[in-house]
């Protein structure tokens, strides 16, 4: 099944990508070499928020390998996807759009609350609704599978 974004989502997909716990996303530097790094992420229904915290991380938010690629390339992609070893309970979603990384304002508070609402770990680390670095991505195009006899 392939949705453009403006296409209201079939409920399962729209619920999959809400409980699911973990994507990962895909970006590309300007040369187009990509990495898939994974994210916790919250879904409103026409977006998914991401926020870059204060987990332990090699460099500042701003070094981020992710966050240079975004700023050279917005395109991305999210694959979320649940593996059983029961394979007829496989199923992916791909998501493909762009990304606005997001430093304030109501967008910014708006992710905080919807991924402090999903995530009792961020409610612990007090996750700042003023400002930070968040990732939002718009999709443009939806594919989901899942397996079928």
């Amino acid at each position: 099944m392939q949705s453009p974004a403006a296409t209201p989502l079939p409920g399962p997909v729209a619920g999959f990508i809400t409980s699911a716990r973990v994507g990962r996303l895909a970006t590309a530097d300007a040369g187009g070499q990509p990495m898939v790094v994974p994210i916790c992420y919250a879904f409103d229904g026409a977006a998914l928020y991401s926020a870059v915290d204060a987990k332990p991380k090699q460099s500042p938010p701003e070094g981020l390998k992710r966050i240079r690629n975004l700023r050279a390339n917005p395109r991305v992609s999210i694959v979320i996807d649940e593996y059983q070893e029961d394979w007829t309970r496989l199923r992916y979603v791909i998501i493909q759009g762009r990304a606005d990384l997001l430093t304030g304002g109501p967008q910014f508070s708006h992710g905080v609350d919807l991924l402090m609402a999903k995530y009792s770990q961020y409610r612990a680390l007090g996750l700042a609704r003023e400002s930070g670095l968040m990732i939002r991505v718009t999709p443009s195009r939806v594919s989901a599978w899942q397996y079928s006899s």
